[in-house]
């Protein structure tokens, strides 16, 4: 009986592991397990044929101005979030009500996809880039979100319209704030992390002044930490929050200087700033595996712990 129920086990482990680098988009989309919402794991607003295997799909002529994209972290990401859904996980979870969606359809296409770590463990927002052309979650959100959860940090990874991107992820933000005991996140001393597009936008809501305009909220609390990744954004105030960055030095997209300068401008007022550059590294990198970038995160994630209460 022990035997026969080990196998019973191990057949059921490998039936876990639904898709490899030869299943295709569609096979992603349709699957049960992602429910109605499996469209968003790619980019709505790219015309990404539902015949592309995933190993095609991990591609810069997808993802448009990224670099170093792994096919292995992309099977290994939908295999994640399905093995989720089967322990009985929530992974998704639209922002906007039934109401406000009805009312405006294109809040359809937004939402958050969690990455659970431990309970009651404070809670990062991942924003992708995309140029405000497209939302690369699968390259440059959703990659950062699971390692933040296997260091036992909650991340959610956000899909937002590209035309109301503040508005959503001040709508985000708002979502888990209000629903922190459901979510079993602690809501204080959150970070905000992005790439590209995506770092402008957890800077500006990382602002104080910029949080209370986009949320209309006194109650949120500013962001403890801001992690940036390879932008241009240059404003910078007294109301920013500590801010870790980090470029390579062969992007042609944002500049390493620039965004030093910005960083340099933030310690001058008084902010926790740290910033890294990353030779020979181009746009877009994401977690930099096999690069001179790997391991980043674990700076990263310091900086936030340095700066948390």
């Amino acid at each position: 009986m022990h035997t026969e129920q080990a196998t019973k086990t191990e057949q059921a482990v490998t039936d876990l592991n639904y898709f490899d680098e030869n299943s295709t988009v569609g096979d992603v989309i349709s699957d049960a397990a992602f429910g109605d919402f499996g469209r968003l794991l790619f980019p709505v607003d790219r015309a990404v044929s539902e015949d592309m295997t995933l190993k095609e799909v991990s591609s810069s002529s997808v993802y448009v101005w990224y670099s170093e994209i792994k096919a292995d972290k992309t099977v290994e990401i939908v295999n994640y979030l399905k093995k989720q859904v089967n322990s009985g996980e929530q992974i998704y979870y639209p922002i906007y009500s039934g109401a406000e969606i009805k009312a405006d359809k294109t809040k359809a296409d937004t939402g958050l996809f969690f990455f659970k770590g431990n309970a009651d463990e404070k809670f990062a927002v991942v924003n992708a880039g995309g140029g405000f052309m497209y939302v690369g979650a699968m390259h440059d959100s959703f990659p950062q979100a699971l390692e933040l959860s296997k260091m036992g940090y909650n991340a959610f990874a956000l899909i937002y319209r590209v035309d109301n991107a503040y508005e959503d992820l001040a709508k985000a933000i708002e979502f888990i704030e209000d629903n922190a005991s459901i979510l079993g996140v602690d809501k204080n001393n959150y970070s905000l992390w992005g790439g590209s597009a995506g770092a402008r936008m957890a800077a500006v809501l990382g602002n104080a002044d910029y949080l209370y305009r986009f949320t209309g909220n006194t109650d949120i609390p500013q962001a403890s930490a801001v992690i940036m990744q390879y932008t241009g954004y240059n404003y910078a105030s007294k109301n920013d929050a500590p801010t870790y960055a980090c470029v390579g030095t062969n992007d042609g997209i944002a500049n390493w200087r620039t965004m030093q300068s910005r960083l340099n401008m933030l310690e001058s007022y008084g902010i926790p700033a740290e910033f890294h550059t990353y030779k020979g590294l181009y746009h877009g990198f994401g977690l930099g595996t096999d690069t001179v970038a790997d391991g980043w995160m674990k700076d990263a994630v310091n900086f936030w712990e340095d700066n948390s209460q």
